[in-house]
């Protein structure tokens, strides 16, 4: 039995210095802009009054960064373009309209099953 697992244990330590397959490939330019805008969402809810507006809302702005993250590349994308084409500061309707978009995508991946954020949700799994 020793010399069984002996050789057991020879193989798989011998095993783990052989290297593995890699390959490498291209990374299209719209994973790259997605990444960015994903950062630029995230560095966006990193910022003091935006987490107060989210807590006065009663949003926890770490849920926040969670669901900003599980965000697609598109929808990032998308919400990162309508950010750049909102006015800087004057319309707080903006702003508003950016949190509602946020809990709307909050709301439903709630209801999908994927997180737990609201408790009077029912996920439909």
């Amino acid at each position: 039995m020793r010399r069984l697992l002996c050789r057991a244990l020879i193989v798989s330590i011998v095993a783990m210095g052989l290297p593995l397959p890699a390959q490498a490939g291209m990374v299209p330019t719209t994973a790259v802009a997605s990444s960015a805008a994903k950062e630029r969402l995230i560095g966006a809810l990193e910022r003091s009054d935006v987490r107060a507006q989210l807590a006065s809302l009663g949003v926890n702005p770490l849920d926040a960064k969670a669901r900003v993250a599980a965000l697609t590349d598109e929808e990032a994308a998308q919400l990162a373009a309508r950010m750049d084409t909102l006015p800087a500061g004057a319309d707080g309707g903006a702003l508003l309209g950016a949190i509602v978009l946020i809990f709307l995508v909050l709301l439903l991946t709630d209801i999908l099953g994927f997180t737990h954020v609201f408790p009077f949700t029912k996920p439909i799994k």
